[in-house]
Protein backbone atom coordinates (compact mmCIF):
# COMPACT_ATOMS: atom_id res chain seq x y z
CA UNK A 1 0.00 0.00 0.00
CA UNK A 2 2.89 2.33 0.77
CA UNK A 3 4.38 1.82 -2.69
CA UNK A 4 1.01 2.42 -4.31
CA UNK A 5 0.51 5.62 -2.35
CA UNK A 6 3.88 7.10 -3.26
CA UNK A 7 3.45 6.02 -6.88
CA UNK A 8 0.08 7.78 -6.90
CA UNK A 9 1.66 10.89 -5.36
CA UNK A 10 4.44 10.88 -7.99
CA UNK A 11 1.87 10.53 -10.80
CA UNK A 12 -0.15 13.37 -9.32
CA UNK A 13 2.92 15.62 -9.03
CA UNK A 14 3.99 14.88 -12.62
CA UNK A 15 0.50 15.60 -13.87
CA UNK A 16 0.19 18.88 -11.94
CA UNK A 17 3.73 19.91 -12.90
CA UNK A 18 3.20 19.25 -16.62
CA UNK A 19 -0.22 20.93 -16.52
CA UNK A 20 1.25 24.00 -14.82
CA UNK A 21 4.14 24.28 -17.27
CA UNK A 22 2.00 23.74 -20.38
CA UNK A 23 -0.79 25.95 -18.98
CA UNK A 24 1.69 28.83 -18.57
CA UNK A 25 3.14 28.12 -22.02
CA UNK A 26 -0.27 28.16 -23.70
CA UNK A 27 -1.24 31.36 -21.88
CA UNK A 28 2.02 32.97 -23.06
CA UNK A 29 1.05 32.27 -26.68
CA UNK A 30 -2.42 33.66 -25.96
CA UNK A 31 -4.24 30.34 -25.86
CA UNK A 32 -6.38 28.95 -23.05
CA UNK A 33 -4.60 27.18 -20.19
CA UNK A 34 -7.21 24.42 -20.53
CA UNK A 35 -5.43 23.39 -23.72
CA UNK A 36 -2.24 23.02 -21.70
CA UNK A 37 -3.98 20.78 -19.17
CA UNK A 38 -5.33 18.56 -21.94
CA UNK A 39 -1.92 18.46 -23.64
CA UNK A 40 -0.26 17.45 -20.35
CA UNK A 41 -2.55 14.45 -20.06
CA UNK A 42 -2.03 13.47 -23.69
CA UNK A 43 1.77 13.58 -23.41
CA UNK A 44 2.10 11.85 -20.03
CA UNK A 45 -0.61 9.26 -20.63
CA UNK A 46 -0.50 5.75 -22.07
CA UNK A 47 -1.19 7.06 -25.57
CA UNK A 48 2.14 8.94 -25.80
CA UNK A 49 5.19 8.79 -23.46
CA UNK A 50 3.53 6.41 -20.94
CA UNK A 51 4.97 8.23 -17.93
CA UNK A 52 1.61 7.71 -16.22
CA UNK A 53 -0.01 4.42 -17.17
CA UNK A 54 -2.83 2.58 -15.53
CA UNK A 55 -2.68 4.58 -12.29
CA UNK A 56 -5.80 4.01 -10.23
CA UNK A 57 -4.77 6.93 -8.03
CA UNK A 58 -4.94 9.48 -10.85
CA UNK A 59 -8.21 7.96 -12.02
CA UNK A 60 -9.60 8.38 -8.52
CA UNK A 61 -8.39 12.00 -8.44
CA UNK A 62 -10.09 12.56 -11.78
CA UNK A 63 -13.35 11.16 -10.39
CA UNK A 64 -13.04 13.49 -7.40
CA UNK A 65 -12.34 16.29 -9.87
CA UNK A 66 -15.56 15.50 -11.72
CA UNK A 67 -17.48 15.55 -8.43
CA UNK A 68 -16.01 18.88 -7.32
CA UNK A 69 -16.47 20.41 -10.78
CA UNK A 70 -20.12 19.39 -10.80
CA UNK A 71 -20.53 20.56 -7.20
CA UNK A 72 -19.17 24.02 -8.08
CA UNK A 73 -21.47 24.18 -11.12
CA UNK A 74 -24.36 23.18 -8.88
CA UNK A 75 -23.40 26.10 -6.61
CA UNK A 76 -23.64 28.42 -9.63
CA UNK A 77 -27.00 26.97 -10.60
CA UNK A 78 -30.25 28.31 -9.19
CA UNK A 79 -33.88 28.10 -10.26
CA UNK A 80 -34.01 31.90 -10.10
CA UNK A 81 -31.10 32.14 -12.51
CA UNK A 82 -32.67 29.58 -14.86
CA UNK A 83 -36.00 31.44 -14.79
CA UNK A 84 -34.16 34.68 -15.57
CA UNK A 85 -33.15 33.16 -18.92
CA UNK A 86 -36.76 32.11 -19.54
CA UNK A 87 -37.61 30.50 -22.87
CA UNK A 88 -34.01 30.64 -24.04
CA UNK A 89 -32.85 28.22 -21.35
CA UNK A 90 -35.91 26.01 -20.96
CA UNK A 91 -37.15 25.77 -24.54
CA UNK A 92 -33.79 26.29 -26.23
CA UNK A 93 -31.94 23.86 -23.99
CA UNK A 94 -34.55 21.11 -24.23
CA UNK A 95 -34.83 21.44 -28.01
CA UNK A 96 -31.05 21.38 -28.44
CA UNK A 97 -30.59 18.26 -26.33
CA UNK A 98 -33.59 16.46 -27.83
CA UNK A 99 -32.60 17.21 -31.44
CA UNK A 100 -28.95 16.29 -30.83
CA UNK A 101 -29.91 12.90 -29.37
CA UNK A 102 -32.44 12.26 -32.16
CA UNK A 103 -30.13 13.17 -35.06
CA UNK A 104 -27.11 11.40 -33.57
CA UNK A 105 -29.20 8.27 -32.95
CA UNK A 106 -30.49 8.22 -36.54
CA UNK A 107 -27.00 8.72 -37.98
CA UNK A 108 -25.51 5.98 -35.76
CA UNK A 109 -28.30 3.54 -36.65
CA UNK A 110 -27.63 4.26 -40.31
CA UNK A 111 -23.98 3.26 -39.77
CA UNK A 112 -24.93 -0.04 -38.16
CA UNK A 113 -24.59 0.90 -34.48
CA UNK A 114 -27.02 -0.81 -32.09
CA UNK A 115 -29.98 1.12 -30.69
CA UNK A 116 -28.74 1.33 -27.10
CA UNK A 117 -25.27 2.47 -28.16
CA UNK A 118 -26.76 4.93 -30.68
CA UNK A 119 -28.96 6.59 -28.06
CA UNK A 120 -26.04 6.68 -25.60
CA UNK A 121 -23.80 8.34 -28.20
CA UNK A 122 -26.53 10.92 -28.82
CA UNK A 123 -26.63 11.63 -25.09
CA UNK A 124 -22.83 11.97 -25.00
CA UNK A 125 -22.88 14.40 -27.93
CA UNK A 126 -25.54 16.70 -26.47
CA UNK A 127 -23.64 18.57 -23.68
CA UNK A 128 -21.29 21.42 -24.56
CA UNK A 129 -18.34 22.56 -22.46
CA UNK A 130 -19.59 24.69 -19.57
CA UNK A 131 -16.09 25.18 -18.15
CA UNK A 132 -14.44 25.96 -21.48
CA UNK A 133 -17.11 28.20 -23.03
CA UNK A 134 -17.85 30.29 -19.93
CA UNK A 135 -14.15 30.75 -19.21
CA UNK A 136 -13.44 31.92 -22.75
CA UNK A 137 -16.49 34.21 -22.87
CA UNK A 138 -15.49 35.65 -19.48
CA UNK A 139 -11.90 36.26 -20.62
CA UNK A 140 -13.21 38.04 -23.73
CA UNK A 141 -15.78 40.07 -21.71
CA UNK A 142 -18.57 38.59 -23.86
CA UNK A 143 -20.71 36.95 -21.17
CA UNK A 144 -23.08 39.92 -21.20
CA UNK A 145 -23.24 40.01 -25.02
CA UNK A 146 -26.32 38.54 -26.72
CA UNK A 147 -24.57 35.35 -27.81
CA UNK A 148 -22.89 35.10 -24.38
CA UNK A 149 -26.21 35.23 -22.52
CA UNK A 150 -27.76 32.79 -24.99
CA UNK A 151 -24.86 30.38 -24.51
CA UNK A 152 -25.13 30.71 -20.72
CA UNK A 153 -28.87 29.96 -20.79
CA UNK A 154 -28.45 26.77 -22.83
CA UNK A 155 -25.44 25.67 -20.76
CA UNK A 156 -27.49 26.11 -17.58
CA UNK A 157 -30.16 23.79 -18.94
CA UNK A 158 -27.53 21.30 -20.12
CA UNK A 159 -26.12 21.19 -16.60
CA UNK A 160 -29.60 20.46 -15.24
CA UNK A 161 -30.17 17.85 -17.96
CA UNK A 162 -27.11 15.93 -16.79
CA UNK A 163 -29.36 14.29 -14.19
CA UNK A 164 -31.68 12.53 -16.69
CA UNK A 165 -28.81 11.94 -19.15
CA UNK A 166 -26.82 10.00 -16.54
CA UNK A 167 -29.90 7.97 -15.67
CA UNK A 168 -30.61 7.36 -19.36
CA UNK A 169 -27.12 6.02 -20.13
CA UNK A 170 -27.16 3.93 -16.94
CA UNK A 171 -30.53 2.41 -17.86
CA UNK A 172 -29.30 1.55 -21.36
CA UNK A 173 -26.70 -0.71 -19.75
CA UNK A 174 -29.36 -3.08 -18.44
CA UNK A 175 -29.56 -6.44 -20.14
CA UNK A 176 -32.80 -8.01 -21.25
CA UNK A 177 -35.87 -6.94 -23.15
CA UNK A 178 -37.14 -3.42 -23.72
CA UNK A 179 -39.52 -3.93 -20.81
CA UNK A 180 -36.59 -4.89 -18.54
CA UNK A 181 -34.69 -1.78 -19.65
CA UNK A 182 -37.72 0.43 -18.95
CA UNK A 183 -38.11 -1.22 -15.53
CA UNK A 184 -34.43 -0.63 -14.73
CA UNK A 185 -34.74 2.99 -15.90
CA UNK A 186 -37.87 3.46 -13.80
CA UNK A 187 -36.18 2.09 -10.68
CA UNK A 188 -33.13 4.31 -11.24
CA UNK A 189 -35.35 7.34 -11.81
CA UNK A 190 -37.39 6.58 -8.71
CA UNK A 191 -34.30 6.09 -6.55
CA UNK A 192 -32.71 9.27 -7.91
CA UNK A 193 -35.93 11.22 -7.40
CA UNK A 194 -36.12 9.96 -3.81
CA UNK A 195 -32.54 10.99 -3.08
CA UNK A 196 -33.04 14.38 -4.74
CA UNK A 197 -36.21 14.88 -2.68
CA UNK A 198 -34.29 13.95 0.47
CA UNK A 199 -31.53 16.45 -0.29
CA UNK A 200 -34.13 19.11 -1.14
CA UNK A 201 -35.84 18.51 2.21
CA UNK A 202 -32.45 18.73 3.89
CA UNK A 203 -31.82 22.03 2.12
CA UNK A 204 -35.19 23.48 3.08
CA UNK A 205 -35.46 22.31 6.70
CA UNK A 206 -32.03 21.49 8.10
CA UNK A 207 -29.41 23.54 6.26
CA UNK A 208 -30.84 27.05 6.92
CA UNK A 209 -30.66 26.55 10.67
CA UNK A 210 -27.23 24.91 10.52
CA UNK A 211 -25.70 27.59 8.33
CA UNK A 212 -27.20 30.43 10.36
CA UNK A 213 -25.93 29.05 13.65
CA UNK A 214 -23.85 31.60 15.52
CA UNK A 215 -20.75 29.41 15.46
CA UNK A 216 -21.02 29.16 11.65
CA UNK A 217 -21.22 32.92 11.16
CA UNK A 218 -18.23 33.54 13.43
CA UNK A 219 -15.92 30.95 11.88
CA UNK A 220 -15.35 31.17 8.11
CA UNK A 221 -13.79 27.69 8.01
CA UNK A 222 -16.87 25.83 9.22
CA UNK A 223 -19.15 26.61 6.24
CA UNK A 224 -16.33 25.44 3.91
CA UNK A 225 -15.97 22.18 5.82
CA UNK A 226 -19.76 21.80 5.81
CA UNK A 227 -19.86 22.32 2.03
CA UNK A 228 -17.07 19.77 1.51
CA UNK A 229 -18.98 17.29 3.67
CA UNK A 230 -22.13 17.89 1.60
CA UNK A 231 -20.25 17.47 -1.70
CA UNK A 232 -18.43 14.23 -0.98
CA UNK A 233 -21.15 12.90 1.31
CA UNK A 234 -23.71 13.21 -1.50
CA UNK A 235 -21.25 11.64 -3.93
CA UNK A 236 -20.82 8.65 -1.59
CA UNK A 237 -24.57 8.25 -1.04
CA UNK A 238 -25.24 8.19 -4.80
CA UNK A 239 -22.34 5.76 -5.33
CA UNK A 240 -23.75 3.47 -2.62
CA UNK A 241 -27.11 3.60 -4.42
CA UNK A 242 -25.34 2.53 -7.65
CA UNK A 243 -25.95 5.95 -9.23
CA UNK A 244 -23.42 8.46 -10.52
CA UNK A 245 -21.35 10.03 -7.67
CA UNK A 246 -20.88 13.14 -9.81
CA UNK A 247 -24.66 13.48 -9.99
CA UNK A 248 -24.84 13.42 -6.19
CA UNK A 249 -22.24 16.19 -5.95
CA UNK A 250 -24.20 18.27 -8.46
CA UNK A 251 -27.41 17.89 -6.43
CA UNK A 252 -25.54 18.90 -3.25
CA UNK A 253 -24.28 22.03 -5.00
CA UNK A 254 -27.81 22.91 -6.15
CA UNK A 255 -29.10 22.54 -2.58
CA UNK A 256 -26.40 24.85 -1.20
CA UNK A 257 -26.98 27.33 -4.06
CA UNK A 258 -30.21 28.36 -2.38
CA UNK A 259 -28.44 29.11 0.92
CA UNK A 260 -27.28 32.62 1.88
CA UNK A 261 -23.67 31.34 1.91
CA UNK A 262 -23.72 30.35 -1.79
CA UNK A 263 -21.60 33.17 -3.19
CA UNK A 264 -19.01 32.96 -0.43
CA UNK A 265 -18.83 29.18 -0.76
CA UNK A 266 -18.20 29.51 -4.50
CA UNK A 267 -15.28 31.79 -3.68
CA UNK A 268 -13.86 29.65 -0.88
CA UNK A 269 -14.05 26.38 -2.83
CA UNK A 270 -12.35 27.91 -5.87
CA UNK A 271 -8.70 27.09 -4.95
CA UNK A 272 -9.56 23.45 -4.26
CA UNK A 273 -11.67 23.33 -7.41
CA UNK A 274 -8.74 24.63 -9.47
CA UNK A 275 -6.53 21.69 -8.49
CA UNK A 276 -9.12 19.02 -9.14
CA UNK A 277 -10.39 20.57 -12.39
CA UNK A 278 -6.80 20.68 -13.65
CA UNK A 279 -6.41 16.98 -12.88
CA UNK A 280 -9.80 16.29 -14.47
CA UNK A 281 -8.94 17.94 -17.79
CA UNK A 282 -5.49 16.34 -17.77
CA UNK A 283 -7.11 12.95 -17.14
CA UNK A 284 -9.35 13.49 -20.17
CA UNK A 285 -6.19 14.12 -22.18
CA UNK A 286 -4.76 10.83 -20.86
CA UNK A 287 -7.67 8.99 -22.48
CA UNK A 288 -6.60 10.18 -25.93
CA UNK A 289 -4.63 7.31 -27.46
CA UNK A 290 -2.38 8.98 -30.03
CA UNK A 291 -1.49 5.69 -31.67
CA UNK A 292 -5.12 4.70 -32.01
CA UNK A 293 -5.96 8.19 -33.34
CA UNK A 294 -3.12 7.94 -35.90
CA UNK A 295 -4.40 4.54 -37.06
CA UNK A 296 -7.97 5.87 -37.37
CA UNK A 297 -7.21 9.48 -38.35
CA UNK A 298 -9.76 9.78 -41.21
CA UNK A 299 -12.53 8.48 -38.92
CA UNK A 300 -11.56 10.86 -36.09
CA UNK A 301 -11.33 13.90 -38.40
CA UNK A 302 -14.65 13.08 -40.07
CA UNK A 303 -16.37 12.56 -36.70
CA UNK A 304 -14.98 15.78 -35.22
CA UNK A 305 -16.03 17.76 -38.30
CA UNK A 306 -19.47 16.14 -38.27
CA UNK A 307 -20.02 16.85 -34.57
CA UNK A 308 -18.97 20.52 -34.91
CA UNK A 309 -21.16 21.13 -37.97
CA UNK A 310 -24.23 19.27 -36.70
CA UNK A 311 -24.17 20.81 -33.22
CA UNK A 312 -23.53 24.31 -34.60
CA UNK A 313 -26.46 23.95 -37.00
CA UNK A 314 -28.78 22.58 -34.29
CA UNK A 315 -27.95 25.34 -31.77
CA UNK A 316 -28.16 28.04 -34.44
CA UNK A 317 -31.56 26.77 -35.60
CA UNK A 318 -32.91 26.50 -32.06
CA UNK A 319 -31.93 30.00 -30.90
CA UNK A 320 -33.01 31.45 -34.25
CA UNK A 321 -36.41 29.79 -33.72
CA UNK A 322 -36.63 31.39 -30.28
CA UNK A 323 -36.00 34.85 -31.67
CA UNK A 324 -32.31 35.73 -31.93
CA UNK A 325 -31.13 37.41 -35.12
CA UNK A 326 -29.10 35.26 -37.57
CA UNK A 327 -25.89 37.05 -36.55
CA UNK A 328 -26.11 36.15 -32.86
CA UNK A 329 -27.71 32.77 -33.54
CA UNK A 330 -24.68 31.68 -35.62
CA UNK A 331 -22.28 33.02 -32.96
CA UNK A 332 -24.12 31.04 -30.26
CA UNK A 333 -24.03 27.92 -32.43
CA UNK A 334 -20.27 28.18 -32.90
CA UNK A 335 -19.69 28.73 -29.17
CA UNK A 336 -21.60 25.56 -28.28
CA UNK A 337 -20.49 23.32 -31.16
CA UNK A 338 -18.04 21.22 -29.13
CA UNK A 339 -18.58 18.05 -27.12
CA UNK A 340 -18.25 19.00 -23.46
CA UNK A 341 -16.33 17.64 -20.50
CA UNK A 342 -19.44 15.91 -19.16
CA UNK A 343 -19.58 13.80 -22.31
CA UNK A 344 -16.54 12.11 -20.78
CA UNK A 345 -18.58 11.38 -17.65
CA UNK A 346 -21.38 9.85 -19.74
CA UNK A 347 -18.89 7.93 -21.87
CA UNK A 348 -17.26 6.51 -18.75
CA UNK A 349 -20.64 5.30 -17.48
CA UNK A 350 -21.52 3.85 -20.90
CA UNK A 351 -18.17 2.08 -21.17
CA UNK A 352 -18.30 0.64 -17.64
CA UNK A 353 -21.81 -0.73 -18.29
CA UNK A 354 -20.90 -2.14 -21.72
CA UNK A 355 -23.30 0.18 -23.55
CA UNK A 356 -20.49 1.21 -25.90
CA UNK A 357 -17.50 -0.88 -26.99
CA UNK A 358 -13.87 -0.09 -26.07
CA UNK A 359 -13.28 1.07 -29.65
CA UNK A 360 -16.28 3.40 -29.51
CA UNK A 361 -15.07 4.73 -26.14
CA UNK A 362 -11.68 5.57 -27.69
CA UNK A 363 -13.46 7.42 -30.51
CA UNK A 364 -15.65 9.37 -28.06
CA UNK A 365 -12.57 10.25 -25.97
CA UNK A 366 -10.65 11.39 -29.06
CA UNK A 367 -13.56 13.53 -30.29
CA UNK A 368 -14.09 15.01 -26.81
CA UNK A 369 -10.42 15.99 -26.49
CA UNK A 370 -10.26 17.36 -30.04
CA UNK A 371 -13.40 19.51 -29.75
CA UNK A 372 -12.35 20.77 -26.30
CA UNK A 373 -9.02 21.85 -27.78
CA UNK A 374 -10.89 23.68 -30.55
CA UNK A 375 -13.21 25.47 -28.09
CA UNK A 376 -11.01 28.58 -27.56
CA UNK A 377 -10.89 29.10 -31.32
CA UNK A 378 -14.64 28.50 -31.76
CA UNK A 379 -15.45 31.16 -29.13
CA UNK A 380 -12.81 33.62 -30.38
CA UNK A 381 -14.00 33.47 -34.00
CA UNK A 382 -17.73 33.15 -33.27
CA UNK A 383 -18.62 36.82 -33.82
CA UNK A 384 -16.26 37.48 -36.79
CA UNK A 385 -17.45 34.34 -38.62
CA UNK A 386 -21.08 35.17 -37.87
CA UNK A 387 -20.50 38.72 -39.14
CA UNK A 388 -19.06 37.42 -42.42
CA UNK A 389 -21.81 34.86 -42.93
CA UNK A 390 -24.54 37.43 -42.33
CA UNK A 391 -22.56 40.38 -43.79
CA UNK A 392 -23.20 42.27 -40.57
CA UNK A 393 -20.71 44.21 -38.45
CA UNK A 394 -19.46 42.49 -35.33
CA UNK A 395 -20.52 45.50 -33.29
CA UNK A 396 -24.18 45.06 -34.20
CA UNK A 397 -26.58 46.33 -31.54
CA UNK A 398 -28.01 43.83 -29.14
CA UNK A 399 -31.67 43.09 -29.67
CA UNK A 400 -34.23 43.23 -26.92
CA UNK A 401 -35.81 40.13 -25.53
CA UNK A 402 -32.63 38.32 -24.63
CA UNK A 403 -32.23 36.92 -21.18
CA UNK A 404 -31.41 39.54 -18.58
CA UNK A 405 -28.94 38.99 -15.82
CA UNK A 406 -30.49 38.00 -12.54
CA UNK A 407 -31.28 40.16 -9.52
CA UNK A 408 -28.63 42.70 -8.58
CA UNK A 409 -26.81 42.14 -11.89
CA UNK A 410 -29.25 44.69 -13.34
CA UNK A 411 -27.88 47.46 -11.09
CA UNK A 412 -25.98 50.25 -12.80
CA UNK A 413 -24.28 53.24 -11.21
CA UNK A 414 -25.05 51.72 -7.81
CA UNK A 415 -23.50 52.14 -4.38
CA UNK A 416 -21.95 49.14 -2.62
CA UNK A 417 -21.95 49.20 1.17
CA UNK A 418 -19.52 46.76 2.82
CA UNK A 419 -20.53 45.97 6.40
CA UNK A 420 -23.87 46.75 7.98
CA UNK A 421 -23.04 47.68 11.54
CA UNK A 422 -24.25 51.00 13.01
CA UNK A 423 -22.11 53.01 10.57
CA UNK A 424 -23.27 50.95 7.61
CA UNK A 425 -26.92 51.36 8.57
CA UNK A 426 -26.50 55.12 8.75
CA UNK A 427 -24.97 55.12 5.27
CA UNK A 428 -27.74 52.85 3.96
CA UNK A 429 -30.45 55.11 5.41
CA UNK A 430 -28.85 58.17 3.80
CA UNK A 431 -28.57 56.48 0.39
CA UNK A 432 -32.15 55.22 0.53
CA UNK A 433 -33.24 58.78 1.06
CA UNK A 434 -31.65 59.75 -2.27
CA UNK A 435 -33.29 56.90 -4.18
CA UNK A 436 -29.91 55.66 -5.42
CA UNK A 437 -29.58 51.91 -6.16
CA UNK A 438 -27.76 50.17 -3.31
CA UNK A 439 -26.20 46.74 -2.79
CA UNK A 440 -25.14 45.53 0.66
CA UNK A 441 -22.19 43.14 1.09
CA UNK A 442 -22.04 41.48 4.50
CA UNK A 443 -20.86 38.17 6.04
CA UNK A 444 -23.82 37.75 8.39
CA UNK A 445 -26.62 35.84 6.56
CA UNK A 446 -29.33 37.00 8.99
CA UNK A 447 -28.48 40.62 8.23
CA UNK A 448 -28.59 39.92 4.49
CA UNK A 449 -31.96 38.19 4.80
CA UNK A 450 -33.41 41.20 6.65
CA UNK A 451 -32.05 43.61 4.02
CA UNK A 452 -33.57 41.51 1.22
CA UNK A 453 -36.94 41.60 2.99
CA UNK A 454 -36.76 45.38 2.66
CA UNK A 455 -36.51 44.95 -1.11
CA UNK A 456 -32.81 45.79 -1.40
CA UNK A 457 -30.05 43.88 -3.18
CA UNK A 458 -27.72 42.11 -0.76
CA UNK A 459 -25.18 39.29 -0.82
CA UNK A 460 -23.25 37.23 1.71
CA UNK A 461 -19.62 37.66 0.72
CA UNK A 462 -16.08 38.61 1.72
CA UNK A 463 -15.25 41.90 0.00
CA UNK A 464 -11.49 41.22 0.25
CA UNK A 465 -11.97 38.61 -2.50
CA UNK A 466 -11.77 39.90 -6.07
CA UNK A 467 -14.29 37.34 -7.33
CA UNK A 468 -16.89 38.56 -4.81
CA UNK A 469 -16.36 42.16 -5.95
CA UNK A 470 -16.69 41.10 -9.59
CA UNK A 471 -19.86 39.18 -8.75
CA UNK A 472 -21.53 42.36 -7.45
CA UNK A 473 -20.29 44.23 -10.56
CA UNK A 474 -18.09 46.74 -8.80
CA UNK A 475 -16.86 47.94 -12.21
CA UNK A 476 -20.38 49.29 -12.87
CA UNK A 477 -20.80 50.87 -9.43
CA UNK A 478 -20.45 54.58 -8.70
CA UNK A 479 -19.26 54.43 -5.10
CA UNK A 480 -17.90 51.86 -2.63
CA UNK A 481 -18.57 52.54 1.07
CA UNK A 482 -16.44 50.49 3.48
CA UNK A 483 -17.73 50.74 7.05
CA UNK A 484 -15.66 47.96 8.65
CA UNK A 485 -13.71 48.89 11.80
CA UNK A 486 -10.63 46.73 11.01
CA UNK A 487 -8.15 48.80 9.00
CA UNK A 488 -6.28 45.75 7.64
CA UNK A 489 -9.43 44.32 6.09
CA UNK A 490 -10.35 47.75 4.75
CA UNK A 491 -6.92 48.11 3.13
CA UNK A 492 -7.35 44.77 1.35
CA UNK A 493 -10.79 45.75 0.08
CA UNK A 494 -9.56 49.09 -1.23
CA UNK A 495 -6.63 47.49 -3.03
CA UNK A 496 -8.78 44.81 -4.69
CA UNK A 497 -11.45 47.36 -5.63
CA UNK A 498 -8.89 49.66 -7.27
CA UNK A 499 -7.56 46.79 -9.42
CA UNK A 500 -11.01 45.98 -10.79
CA UNK A 501 -12.58 49.45 -10.87
CA UNK A 502 -9.86 52.14 -10.97
CA UNK A 503 -12.33 55.02 -11.32
CA UNK A 504 -14.79 54.10 -8.56
CA UNK A 505 -15.21 56.51 -5.64
CA UNK A 506 -14.24 54.90 -2.33
CA UNK A 507 -15.39 56.22 1.05
CA UNK A 508 -14.19 54.54 4.25
CA UNK A 509 -13.69 55.07 7.98
CA UNK A 510 -10.55 55.01 10.13
CA UNK A 511 -10.95 54.05 13.75
CA UNK A 512 -7.58 55.64 14.60
CA UNK A 513 -5.82 58.63 13.04
CA UNK A 514 -2.68 56.51 12.62
CA UNK A 515 -4.43 54.45 9.92
CA UNK A 516 -6.06 57.28 7.97
CA UNK A 517 -3.03 58.10 5.80
CA UNK A 518 -2.47 54.43 4.90
CA UNK A 519 -6.08 54.14 3.73
CA UNK A 520 -5.68 57.26 1.56
CA UNK A 521 -2.48 55.92 0.04
CA UNK A 522 -4.20 52.61 -0.70
CA UNK A 523 -6.72 54.48 -2.85
CA UNK A 524 -9.57 55.75 -0.67
CA UNK A 525 -11.01 59.05 -1.91
CA UNK A 526 -12.61 60.00 1.39
CA UNK A 527 -11.41 58.77 4.80
CA UNK A 528 -13.50 59.71 7.82
CA UNK A 529 -11.06 59.84 10.73
CA UNK A 530 -13.12 58.87 13.79
CA UNK A 531 -10.68 60.44 16.27
CA UNK A 532 -10.75 63.75 14.38
CA UNK A 533 -14.54 63.59 13.91
CA UNK A 534 -15.12 62.84 17.61
CA UNK A 535 -12.65 65.58 18.61
CA UNK A 536 -14.41 68.14 16.43
CA UNK A 537 -17.81 67.19 17.84
CA UNK A 538 -16.48 67.36 21.40
CA UNK A 539 -14.98 70.78 20.71
CA UNK A 540 -18.26 72.00 19.21
CA UNK A 541 -20.23 70.82 22.25
CA UNK A 542 -17.76 72.50 24.62
CA UNK A 543 -18.03 75.78 22.73
CA UNK A 544 -21.84 75.55 22.94
CA UNK A 545 -21.65 75.00 26.74
CA UNK A 546 -19.37 78.00 27.38
CA UNK A 547 -20.89 80.40 24.90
Amino acid sequence: MEIDFWKMLLDFLMLIGAATFLGVLFERIRLSALLGYLAAGILLGPGAFKLIEGSHGVTSMAELGVALLLFSIGLEFSWRRLRAHGRLALLGGSLQIGLTILIATILCLGMGVGLAAAVAIGAMASPSSTAGVLRMLGDRAELEAVHGRASLGILLFQDLALVPLVLLVSALGGSGTLLDTLWTAGKALGLAAGLIGLFHLLGQRVLPGALRAAVMTRNRELPILFATLMCFGAAWVFHAAKLSPALGAFIAGMVLAESPFAMQLRTDVKPLKTIFVTVFFASIGMLADLRWIADHLPLVIATVAGVLVIKAVIVTGVVRFIGLTPHYAIATGLCLAQVGEFSFVLAGIGHSMNVISPEMFKLVAAVTVATLMLTPFLVAFALPVAAKLTRKGASAPEEEGTAPAEGHMLLQNHAIIVGLGPAGRQALAALRGTGAPVLVLELNPETIENVRKEGLAAEVGDATDAEVLEHVHIEKARVLVVTLPDHRTTLQIIQEARKIAPSIRIITRARLSAYAEALKQAGADVVLDEEVEVGQRLGKRLVEIYS
